[in-house]
């Protein structure tokens, strides 16, 4: 597969999901996903599960895939999320906020939460590691579009926001692998 594959070839090769009308942005598997710090918020040991959701919360399934350099996917790739809570509060004794998962045999993911809060100094965001089976982690950040603290945040970089349409958004990964 080359880089820059459209929404149609990734469609024919059978590695884009629906995404509501949404039109699939350009994939250039050759770029990494940026890297971006931890943060001092990261607890080891998180449950595996697909859903993080509170109820009563502003709800988000955020979808996408896991692909390697050569725009091939990463099967069983481990992905680890955490984020604030919607009053912009880590939980730090338990794991509200917090799960990880394995990508699908197509290196698809699926993650039902909330919208975090965005409390002082930061923008709404999801902290993330990544791992494709035996190599590296990469631990990053996705964003929220038109978020008013993307301004602010001196960490908020454009290419780690997420494609937002209503209460799904989609955000991939290109990792080593």
């Amino acid at each position: 597969m080359r880089q820059g594959m459209s929404r149609r070839e990734l469609l024919a090769a059978g590695l884009a999901l629906p995404f509501s009308g949404i039109a699939y942005a350009q994939l250039t598997c050759g770029e990494l996903t940026l890297a971006q710090t931890e943060g001092p918020f990261f607890k080891p040991k998180s449950p595996e599960r697909h859903i993080l959701v509170d109820s009563g919360k502003e709800k988000i399934l955020l979808t996408g895939v896991v692909l390697s350099r050569n725009c091939k996917p990463v099967a069983k790739a481990l992905l680890d999320f955490w984020h604030a809570d919607d009053m912009g509060e880590y939980d730090n004794d338990g794991f509200r906020c917090r799960g990880h998962q394995f990508a699908d045999a197509e290196g698809r993911f699926r993650l039902e939460t909330i919208v975090p809060a965005q409390y002082p100094g930061r923008a709404r965001h999801i902290h993330v590691k990544v791992q494709a089976p035996g190599r590296r982690v990469l631990t990053t950040q996705i964003y929220f579009p038109n978020d008013p603290g993307n301004t602010r945040d001196p960490l908020y970089r454009a290419d780690l926001t997420l494609r937002r349409n209503g209460s799904e958004g989609r955000f991939d990964f290109v990792i080593d692998a």
